[in-house]
Protein backbone atom coordinates (compact mmCIF):
# COMPACT_ATOMS: atom_id res chain seq x y z
CA UNK A 1 0.00 0.00 0.00
CA UNK A 2 1.25 3.47 -0.84
CA UNK A 3 0.17 6.95 0.13
CA UNK A 4 -0.11 10.15 -1.87
CA UNK A 5 -0.19 13.65 -0.57
CA UNK A 6 0.20 17.16 -1.87
CA UNK A 7 2.79 19.65 -0.75
CA UNK A 8 1.65 22.85 -2.42
CA UNK A 9 4.00 25.65 -3.23
CA UNK A 10 3.52 29.09 -1.70
CA UNK A 11 2.01 30.19 -4.99
CA UNK A 12 -0.54 27.40 -4.81
CA UNK A 13 -1.38 28.30 -1.22
CA UNK A 14 -2.21 31.84 -2.27
CA UNK A 15 -4.15 30.89 -5.40
CA UNK A 16 -7.54 30.79 -3.69
CA UNK A 17 -9.20 34.04 -2.67
CA UNK A 18 -9.99 34.91 0.92
CA UNK A 19 -13.69 34.93 0.09
CA UNK A 20 -13.52 31.43 -1.35
CA UNK A 21 -11.70 30.13 1.73
CA UNK A 22 -14.31 31.77 3.95
CA UNK A 23 -17.11 30.02 2.05
CA UNK A 24 -15.38 26.66 2.48
CA UNK A 25 -15.02 27.31 6.22
CA UNK A 26 -18.73 28.16 6.41
CA UNK A 27 -19.70 24.99 4.56
CA UNK A 28 -17.57 22.78 6.79
CA UNK A 29 -18.74 24.56 9.95
CA UNK A 30 -22.34 23.87 8.91
CA UNK A 31 -21.50 20.18 8.55
CA UNK A 32 -19.79 20.01 11.94
CA UNK A 33 -22.28 22.02 13.96
CA UNK A 34 -25.34 20.41 12.40
CA UNK A 35 -24.44 17.31 14.45
CA UNK A 36 -24.60 19.39 17.65
CA UNK A 37 -27.72 21.26 16.55
CA UNK A 38 -29.59 18.04 15.79
CA UNK A 39 -28.67 16.71 19.23
CA UNK A 40 -29.94 19.91 20.86
CA UNK A 41 -33.20 19.92 18.89
CA UNK A 42 -33.75 16.22 19.53
CA UNK A 43 -33.46 16.73 23.27
CA UNK A 44 -36.23 19.33 23.28
CA UNK A 45 -38.65 17.21 21.22
CA UNK A 46 -38.44 14.01 23.26
CA UNK A 47 -41.41 14.77 25.51
CA UNK A 48 -43.69 15.71 22.61
CA UNK A 49 -42.70 12.61 20.64
CA UNK A 50 -43.21 10.32 23.66
CA UNK A 51 -46.71 11.70 24.18
CA UNK A 52 -47.65 11.55 20.49
CA UNK A 53 -46.48 7.97 19.94
CA UNK A 54 -47.45 6.88 23.48
CA UNK A 55 -44.12 5.19 24.16
CA UNK A 56 -42.12 4.62 27.32
CA UNK A 57 -38.98 3.87 25.26
CA UNK A 58 -38.23 7.47 24.34
CA UNK A 59 -34.55 7.01 25.30
CA UNK A 60 -34.10 5.14 22.02
CA UNK A 61 -34.91 8.34 20.14
CA UNK A 62 -31.41 9.55 21.02
CA UNK A 63 -29.70 6.23 21.63
CA UNK A 64 -30.46 4.91 18.14
CA UNK A 65 -28.38 7.59 16.41
CA UNK A 66 -25.50 7.05 18.83
CA UNK A 67 -25.51 3.30 18.21
CA UNK A 68 -25.53 3.45 14.41
CA UNK A 69 -23.17 6.41 14.32
CA UNK A 70 -20.66 4.56 16.47
CA UNK A 71 -20.93 1.37 14.46
CA UNK A 72 -20.42 2.97 11.03
CA UNK A 73 -17.82 5.56 12.04
CA UNK A 74 -14.79 3.27 11.51
CA UNK A 75 -15.99 2.35 8.02
CA UNK A 76 -16.59 5.99 7.07
CA UNK A 77 -13.14 7.20 8.14
CA UNK A 78 -11.42 4.27 6.43
CA UNK A 79 -13.43 4.96 3.29
CA UNK A 80 -12.35 8.60 3.49
CA UNK A 81 -8.69 7.56 3.58
CA UNK A 82 -9.17 5.28 0.55
CA UNK A 83 -11.58 7.20 -1.67
CA UNK A 84 -11.47 10.82 -0.52
CA UNK A 85 -12.69 12.77 2.49
CA UNK A 86 -15.15 14.97 0.56
CA UNK A 87 -16.70 11.93 -1.09
CA UNK A 88 -17.10 10.21 2.27
CA UNK A 89 -18.61 13.39 3.74
CA UNK A 90 -21.15 13.55 0.91
CA UNK A 91 -22.10 9.89 1.47
CA UNK A 92 -22.53 10.47 5.21
CA UNK A 93 -24.63 13.57 4.56
CA UNK A 94 -26.73 11.82 1.93
CA UNK A 95 -27.50 8.94 4.29
CA UNK A 96 -28.24 11.44 7.04
CA UNK A 97 -30.75 13.20 4.79
CA UNK A 98 -32.38 9.88 3.90
CA UNK A 99 -32.81 9.03 7.56
CA UNK A 100 -34.14 12.50 8.37
CA UNK A 101 -36.81 12.19 5.67
CA UNK A 102 -37.86 8.74 6.94
CA UNK A 103 -38.16 10.12 10.47
CA UNK A 104 -40.10 13.22 9.39
CA UNK A 105 -42.60 11.11 7.42
CA UNK A 106 -42.90 8.33 10.02
CA UNK A 107 -46.42 7.43 11.15
CA UNK A 108 -45.33 5.03 13.90
CA UNK A 109 -42.53 5.02 16.46
CA UNK A 110 -40.69 2.04 14.98
CA UNK A 111 -40.36 3.78 11.60
CA UNK A 112 -39.23 6.93 13.37
CA UNK A 113 -36.45 4.97 15.08
CA UNK A 114 -35.40 3.39 11.76
CA UNK A 115 -35.05 6.87 10.31
CA UNK A 116 -33.05 8.04 13.30
CA UNK A 117 -30.81 5.03 12.95
CA UNK A 118 -30.04 5.75 9.30
CA UNK A 119 -29.45 9.42 10.11
CA UNK A 120 -26.90 8.38 12.75
CA UNK A 121 -24.35 7.78 9.98
CA UNK A 122 -24.15 11.58 9.65
CA UNK A 123 -22.21 11.78 12.95
CA UNK A 124 -19.12 10.89 10.89
CA UNK A 125 -19.34 14.39 9.39
CA UNK A 126 -17.44 15.92 12.31
CA UNK A 127 -14.13 14.01 12.00
CA UNK A 128 -14.32 14.10 8.19
CA UNK A 129 -14.79 17.86 8.07
CA UNK A 130 -11.93 18.50 10.48
CA UNK A 131 -9.69 16.18 8.46
CA UNK A 132 -10.50 18.13 5.31
CA UNK A 133 -9.28 21.41 6.82
CA UNK A 134 -5.70 20.12 6.90
CA UNK A 135 -5.72 19.34 3.18
CA UNK A 136 -7.74 22.09 1.52
CA UNK A 137 -6.57 25.25 3.29
CA UNK A 138 -3.25 27.09 3.10
CA UNK A 139 -1.16 26.88 6.26
CA UNK A 140 -2.20 30.24 7.67
CA UNK A 141 -5.89 29.27 7.43
CA UNK A 142 -5.79 25.85 9.14
CA UNK A 143 -5.82 27.02 12.77
CA UNK A 144 -8.39 29.73 12.12
CA UNK A 145 -10.64 27.32 10.21
CA UNK A 146 -10.52 24.78 13.04
CA UNK A 147 -11.25 27.48 15.59
CA UNK A 148 -14.23 28.87 13.66
CA UNK A 149 -15.64 25.39 13.02
CA UNK A 150 -15.31 24.44 16.70
CA UNK A 151 -16.55 27.85 17.81
CA UNK A 152 -19.81 27.21 16.03
CA UNK A 153 -20.81 25.23 19.11
CA UNK A 154 -21.31 28.60 20.78
CA UNK A 155 -23.71 29.65 18.04
CA UNK A 156 -25.58 26.36 18.44
CA UNK A 157 -25.75 26.79 22.20
CA UNK A 158 -26.92 30.38 21.71
CA UNK A 159 -29.50 29.88 18.99
CA UNK A 160 -30.55 26.27 19.59
CA UNK A 161 -32.89 26.95 22.55
CA UNK A 162 -34.57 29.87 20.75
CA UNK A 163 -34.96 27.86 17.56
CA UNK A 164 -36.31 24.72 19.21
CA UNK A 165 -38.79 26.73 21.27
CA UNK A 166 -40.13 28.51 18.19
CA UNK A 167 -40.43 25.34 16.12
CA UNK A 168 -42.16 23.39 18.88
CA UNK A 169 -44.55 26.20 19.75
CA UNK A 170 -45.60 26.91 16.17
CA UNK A 171 -45.05 23.66 14.24
CA UNK A 172 -44.83 20.85 16.79
CA UNK A 173 -42.27 18.05 16.75
CA UNK A 174 -42.90 17.48 13.02
CA UNK A 175 -41.65 20.99 12.38
CA UNK A 176 -38.43 20.16 14.21
CA UNK A 177 -37.94 16.94 12.22
CA UNK A 178 -38.54 18.72 8.92
CA UNK A 179 -36.16 21.52 9.90
CA UNK A 180 -33.48 18.90 10.55
CA UNK A 181 -34.09 17.32 7.14
CA UNK A 182 -33.91 20.66 5.34
CA UNK A 183 -30.73 21.61 7.22
CA UNK A 184 -29.09 18.32 6.22
CA UNK A 185 -30.04 18.93 2.59
CA UNK A 186 -28.41 22.38 2.79
CA UNK A 187 -25.28 20.76 4.23
CA UNK A 188 -25.15 18.30 1.33
CA UNK A 189 -25.30 21.00 -1.33
CA UNK A 190 -22.84 23.29 0.47
CA UNK A 191 -20.26 20.50 0.50
CA UNK A 192 -21.10 19.48 -3.07
CA UNK A 193 -20.63 22.93 -4.57
CA UNK A 194 -18.12 24.64 -2.27
CA UNK A 195 -15.73 22.12 -0.73
CA UNK A 196 -12.86 20.75 -2.87
CA UNK A 197 -11.74 17.15 -2.61
CA UNK A 198 -8.61 16.35 -0.67
CA UNK A 199 -5.84 14.80 -2.79
CA UNK A 200 -4.44 13.01 0.29
CA UNK A 201 -5.44 9.35 0.47
CA UNK A 202 -4.21 5.78 0.60
CA UNK A 203 -3.44 4.06 -2.69
CA UNK A 204 -3.93 0.35 -3.18
CA UNK A 205 -5.56 -0.22 0.21
CA UNK A 206 -8.65 -2.27 1.00
CA UNK A 207 -11.52 -1.91 3.43
CA UNK A 208 -10.90 -3.82 6.65
CA UNK A 209 -14.37 -5.32 7.06
CA UNK A 210 -13.46 -7.72 9.87
CA UNK A 211 -11.75 -5.01 11.89
CA UNK A 212 -14.65 -2.60 11.36
CA UNK A 213 -17.24 -5.13 12.47
CA UNK A 214 -15.28 -6.04 15.58
CA UNK A 215 -14.45 -2.45 16.57
CA UNK A 216 -17.84 -0.97 15.71
CA UNK A 217 -19.68 -3.90 17.23
CA UNK A 218 -17.62 -3.92 20.43
CA UNK A 219 -17.98 -0.19 21.09
CA UNK A 220 -21.68 -0.29 20.17
CA UNK A 221 -22.28 -3.08 22.69
CA UNK A 222 -20.59 -1.02 25.40
CA UNK A 223 -22.74 2.02 24.59
CA UNK A 224 -25.91 -0.07 24.53
CA UNK A 225 -25.06 -1.76 27.86
CA UNK A 226 -24.26 1.55 29.57
CA UNK A 227 -27.46 3.05 28.20
CA UNK A 228 -29.48 0.18 29.67
CA UNK A 229 -27.40 -0.28 32.82
CA UNK A 230 -29.72 1.56 35.20
CA UNK A 231 -32.68 -0.41 33.82
CA UNK A 232 -30.99 -3.84 33.93
CA UNK A 233 -28.97 -3.24 37.07
CA UNK A 234 -25.24 -2.53 37.03
CA UNK A 235 -24.43 -5.88 38.62
CA UNK A 236 -26.95 -7.89 36.60
CA UNK A 237 -25.86 -10.88 34.52
CA UNK A 238 -27.22 -9.16 31.41
CA UNK A 239 -25.11 -6.04 31.85
CA UNK A 240 -21.97 -8.02 32.70
CA UNK A 241 -22.58 -10.36 29.76
CA UNK A 242 -22.75 -7.47 27.28
CA UNK A 243 -19.56 -5.94 28.67
CA UNK A 244 -17.73 -9.29 28.47
CA UNK A 245 -18.83 -9.82 24.85
CA UNK A 246 -17.81 -6.25 23.98
CA UNK A 247 -14.39 -6.72 25.57
CA UNK A 248 -13.89 -9.98 23.65
CA UNK A 249 -14.76 -8.22 20.38
CA UNK A 250 -12.28 -5.40 21.07
CA UNK A 251 -9.51 -7.86 21.98
CA UNK A 252 -10.22 -9.79 18.78
CA UNK A 253 -10.02 -6.47 16.91
CA UNK A 254 -6.46 -5.97 18.16
CA UNK A 255 -5.43 -9.44 16.95
CA UNK A 256 -7.05 -8.87 13.54
CA UNK A 257 -5.35 -5.50 13.09
CA UNK A 258 -1.96 -7.11 13.65
CA UNK A 259 -2.50 -9.50 10.75
CA UNK A 260 -4.36 -7.62 8.02
CA UNK A 261 -2.43 -5.81 5.32
CA UNK A 262 -4.58 -2.64 5.50
CA UNK A 263 -5.75 -2.18 9.11
CA UNK A 264 -8.67 0.04 9.97
CA UNK A 265 -6.70 2.03 12.55
CA UNK A 266 -3.03 1.09 12.10
CA UNK A 267 -1.60 -0.01 15.43
CA UNK A 268 1.70 1.54 14.40
CA UNK A 269 -0.09 4.90 14.55
CA UNK A 270 -1.97 4.38 17.81
CA UNK A 271 1.08 2.91 19.57
CA UNK A 272 3.04 6.13 19.12
CA UNK A 273 3.09 8.04 22.38
CA UNK A 274 2.21 11.44 20.88
CA UNK A 275 -0.86 9.90 19.24
CA UNK A 276 -2.33 7.76 22.03
CA UNK A 277 -1.63 10.34 24.71
CA UNK A 278 -3.27 13.14 22.69
CA UNK A 279 -6.28 10.95 21.91
CA UNK A 280 -6.61 9.98 25.58
CA UNK A 281 -6.43 13.53 26.97
CA UNK A 282 -8.67 15.17 24.36
CA UNK A 283 -11.30 12.41 24.40
CA UNK A 284 -11.79 12.46 28.16
CA UNK A 285 -11.68 16.26 28.53
CA UNK A 286 -13.93 17.08 25.58
CA UNK A 287 -16.25 14.11 26.16
CA UNK A 288 -16.80 15.12 29.78
CA UNK A 289 -17.59 18.72 28.85
CA UNK A 290 -20.06 17.48 26.24
CA UNK A 291 -21.87 15.62 29.05
CA UNK A 292 -22.25 18.66 31.32
CA UNK A 293 -25.44 19.65 29.48
CA UNK A 294 -27.16 16.69 31.15
CA UNK A 295 -26.89 18.48 34.49
CA UNK A 296 -27.34 22.09 33.40
CA UNK A 297 -30.42 21.57 31.22
CA UNK A 298 -32.21 19.49 33.85
CA UNK A 299 -31.28 22.00 36.56
CA UNK A 300 -32.73 25.03 34.78
CA UNK A 301 -35.73 23.43 33.03
CA UNK A 302 -37.06 21.04 35.70
CA UNK A 303 -39.86 22.52 37.85
CA UNK A 304 -39.55 23.47 41.50
CA UNK A 305 -41.54 20.94 43.58
CA UNK A 306 -40.97 20.89 47.36
CA UNK A 307 -39.19 17.72 48.52
CA UNK A 308 -39.34 16.30 44.97
CA UNK A 309 -37.54 18.60 42.52
CA UNK A 310 -35.11 21.48 43.03
CA UNK A 311 -35.08 22.60 39.40
CA UNK A 312 -35.29 26.30 38.61
CA UNK A 313 -38.36 25.90 36.40
CA UNK A 314 -37.23 28.26 33.64
CA UNK A 315 -38.89 28.40 30.27
CA UNK A 316 -36.89 27.56 27.17
CA UNK A 317 -36.77 31.22 26.16
CA UNK A 318 -35.59 32.37 29.60
CA UNK A 319 -32.91 29.68 29.54
CA UNK A 320 -31.74 30.88 26.13
CA UNK A 321 -31.52 34.49 27.33
CA UNK A 322 -29.59 33.68 30.51
CA UNK A 323 -27.14 31.30 28.85
CA UNK A 324 -26.43 33.54 25.85
CA UNK A 325 -23.35 35.18 27.50
CA UNK A 326 -21.96 31.70 28.18
CA UNK A 327 -22.48 30.72 24.55
CA UNK A 328 -20.71 33.89 23.46
CA UNK A 329 -17.70 33.00 25.60
CA UNK A 330 -17.55 29.53 24.05
CA UNK A 331 -17.37 31.21 20.66
CA UNK A 332 -14.69 33.67 21.82
CA UNK A 333 -12.59 30.91 23.36
CA UNK A 334 -12.76 28.71 20.29
CA UNK A 335 -11.96 31.38 17.72
CA UNK A 336 -9.21 32.85 19.90
CA UNK A 337 -7.64 29.43 20.30
CA UNK A 338 -7.70 28.79 16.57
CA UNK A 339 -6.03 32.14 15.96
CA UNK A 340 -3.09 31.67 18.35
CA UNK A 341 -2.69 27.91 17.87
CA UNK A 342 -0.22 28.31 15.00
CA UNK A 343 2.53 29.36 17.37
CA UNK A 344 1.31 28.25 20.81
CA UNK A 345 1.92 24.92 22.53
CA UNK A 346 -1.37 23.06 22.15
CA UNK A 347 -0.72 21.15 25.39
CA UNK A 348 -0.72 24.42 27.29
CA UNK A 349 -3.94 25.48 25.57
CA UNK A 350 -5.68 22.22 26.49
CA UNK A 351 -4.45 22.56 30.08
CA UNK A 352 -5.72 26.15 30.31
CA UNK A 353 -9.07 25.16 28.86
CA UNK A 354 -9.62 22.33 31.33
CA UNK A 355 -8.55 24.49 34.29
CA UNK A 356 -11.02 27.23 33.33
CA UNK A 357 -13.80 24.68 32.88
CA UNK A 358 -13.04 22.94 36.19
CA UNK A 359 -12.89 26.23 38.10
CA UNK A 360 -16.08 27.54 36.51
CA UNK A 361 -18.16 24.43 37.05
CA UNK A 362 -16.56 23.91 40.47
CA UNK A 363 -17.98 27.25 41.61
CA UNK A 364 -21.24 26.22 39.98
CA UNK A 365 -21.59 23.23 42.27
CA UNK A 366 -22.20 25.64 45.16
CA UNK A 367 -23.87 28.59 43.43
CA UNK A 368 -26.60 27.71 40.93
CA UNK A 369 -29.81 29.08 42.41
CA UNK A 370 -30.18 32.23 40.30
CA UNK A 371 -29.53 33.58 36.83
CA UNK A 372 -26.81 35.92 38.09
CA UNK A 373 -24.93 33.09 39.77
CA UNK A 374 -25.07 30.87 36.70
CA UNK A 375 -23.87 33.65 34.41
CA UNK A 376 -20.98 34.57 36.74
CA UNK A 377 -19.35 31.14 36.70
CA UNK A 378 -20.79 30.11 33.34
CA UNK A 379 -18.73 32.65 31.37
CA UNK A 380 -15.54 31.19 32.87
CA UNK A 381 -16.62 27.62 32.16
CA UNK A 382 -17.79 28.65 28.68
CA UNK A 383 -14.42 30.21 27.85
CA UNK A 384 -12.66 27.01 28.94
CA UNK A 385 -15.08 24.87 26.94
CA UNK A 386 -14.39 26.94 23.82
CA UNK A 387 -10.64 26.49 24.24
CA UNK A 388 -10.97 22.72 24.68
CA UNK A 389 -13.26 22.07 21.71
CA UNK A 390 -11.07 24.19 19.42
CA UNK A 391 -7.73 22.68 20.42
CA UNK A 392 -8.85 19.03 19.98
CA UNK A 393 -8.63 18.86 16.15
CA UNK A 394 -5.47 20.98 16.20
CA UNK A 395 -3.71 18.53 18.51
CA UNK A 396 -4.63 15.65 16.22
CA UNK A 397 -3.14 17.53 13.24
CA UNK A 398 0.11 18.02 15.14
CA UNK A 399 0.68 14.35 16.01
CA UNK A 400 -0.18 12.52 12.76
CA UNK A 401 0.80 12.69 9.11
CA UNK A 402 -1.62 13.96 6.44
CA UNK A 403 -2.49 10.45 5.23
CA UNK A 404 -3.35 9.42 8.81
CA UNK A 405 -5.54 12.45 9.43
CA UNK A 406 -8.97 10.94 8.68
CA UNK A 407 -8.25 7.78 10.68
CA UNK A 408 -6.87 9.74 13.63
CA UNK A 409 -9.88 12.08 13.65
CA UNK A 410 -12.15 9.06 13.50
CA UNK A 411 -10.36 7.42 16.43
CA UNK A 412 -10.62 10.62 18.46
CA UNK A 413 -14.33 11.07 17.65
CA UNK A 414 -15.02 7.44 18.54
CA UNK A 415 -13.22 7.69 21.90
CA UNK A 416 -14.77 11.06 22.72
CA UNK A 417 -18.26 9.77 21.92
CA UNK A 418 -17.79 6.77 24.20
CA UNK A 419 -16.51 9.03 27.00
CA UNK A 420 -19.47 11.39 26.57
CA UNK A 421 -22.03 8.60 26.72
CA UNK A 422 -20.47 6.87 29.71
CA UNK A 423 -20.11 10.11 31.70
CA UNK A 424 -23.67 11.16 30.76
CA UNK A 425 -25.20 7.86 31.84
CA UNK A 426 -23.25 7.80 35.11
CA UNK A 427 -24.39 11.37 35.74
CA UNK A 428 -28.03 10.30 35.44
CA UNK A 429 -27.39 7.47 37.90
CA UNK A 430 -25.67 9.72 40.44
CA UNK A 431 -28.32 12.43 40.24
CA UNK A 432 -31.14 9.92 40.69
CA UNK A 433 -29.70 8.91 44.08
CA UNK A 434 -31.02 12.24 45.37
CA UNK A 435 -34.41 12.61 43.78
CA UNK A 436 -37.86 11.10 43.43
CA UNK A 437 -40.17 9.63 40.80
CA UNK A 438 -43.51 11.40 40.50
CA UNK A 439 -46.16 10.23 38.03
CA UNK A 440 -43.57 8.29 36.04
CA UNK A 441 -41.05 11.15 35.78
CA UNK A 442 -37.65 11.23 37.50
CA UNK A 443 -36.98 14.49 39.37
CA UNK A 444 -33.78 15.56 41.13
CA UNK A 445 -32.98 17.38 44.36
CA UNK A 446 -30.22 19.95 44.73
CA UNK A 447 -27.72 17.42 46.05
CA UNK A 448 -28.26 15.33 42.93
CA UNK A 449 -27.44 18.25 40.65
CA UNK A 450 -24.37 19.06 42.73
CA UNK A 451 -23.07 15.48 42.67
CA UNK A 452 -23.70 15.17 38.94
CA UNK A 453 -21.70 18.31 38.27
CA UNK A 454 -18.85 17.07 40.47
CA UNK A 455 -18.67 13.89 38.38
CA UNK A 456 -18.28 15.91 35.18
CA UNK A 457 -15.68 18.14 36.83
CA UNK A 458 -13.66 15.16 38.01
CA UNK A 459 -13.63 13.55 34.57
CA UNK A 460 -12.67 16.83 32.88
CA UNK A 461 -9.85 17.32 35.39
CA UNK A 462 -8.63 13.79 34.68
CA UNK A 463 -8.43 14.63 30.98
CA UNK A 464 -6.45 17.75 31.86
CA UNK A 465 -4.00 15.75 33.97
CA UNK A 466 -3.35 13.42 31.05
CA UNK A 467 -1.86 16.40 29.20
CA UNK A 468 1.32 15.64 31.18
CA UNK A 469 1.67 12.39 29.21
CA UNK A 470 1.77 14.16 25.83
CA UNK A 471 5.30 14.79 24.52
CA UNK A 472 6.01 18.03 22.75
CA UNK A 473 4.93 17.77 19.13
CA UNK A 474 5.57 20.05 16.19
CA UNK A 475 3.43 23.15 16.32
CA UNK A 476 0.63 23.75 13.88
CA UNK A 477 2.87 26.34 12.25
CA UNK A 478 5.32 23.56 11.33
CA UNK A 479 2.92 20.66 10.68
CA UNK A 480 2.46 19.43 7.14
CA UNK A 481 -0.70 21.07 5.86
CA UNK A 482 -1.71 22.02 2.37
CA UNK A 483 -4.34 23.16 -0.07
CA UNK A 484 -6.03 20.94 -2.63
CA UNK A 485 -5.35 22.06 -6.15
Amino acid sequence: MTHTQTSPSPAAEGSRSTGRNALIVAALMWSVQLVSLVAALSGTTQAAIAIHFQTTEIAWFTLMTLLTGTFFLPFMVKGAALFGKRRALLIATGLGLTGDLVAALATDYRTLLIGRGIAGVYTAATPLAYALTRDVFPRRWVGVANGVMAGGVGLVAFGGPFLSGYLLDHHGFRGVLWFVAISTAVSFFLVLFLVPESPVRERGGRMDWAGGLLLGGGVTLIIYAVGQGSHWGWSSAKFIGFIVIAAAALIAFLFVERRVADPLFPLSMTRRRPVWSALLATSIAAGSLSAVGVVIQLLVLMPKIPHVSDGLGWSGTHNAIVTSPISLMILVGAIGTGTIARRADSRVLLGIGTVLAVVGYGVGTQYHQSAGQIISWGVVAGLGTGVVVAVVPIMVIEVVSPEEQAMANGAQALAQGVAQIIVSQLTYVIMSQHGAVLEGTQFYLDQGFTNGMWLVIGCCALGGLFVALIPRAERLEDAKVGQAA
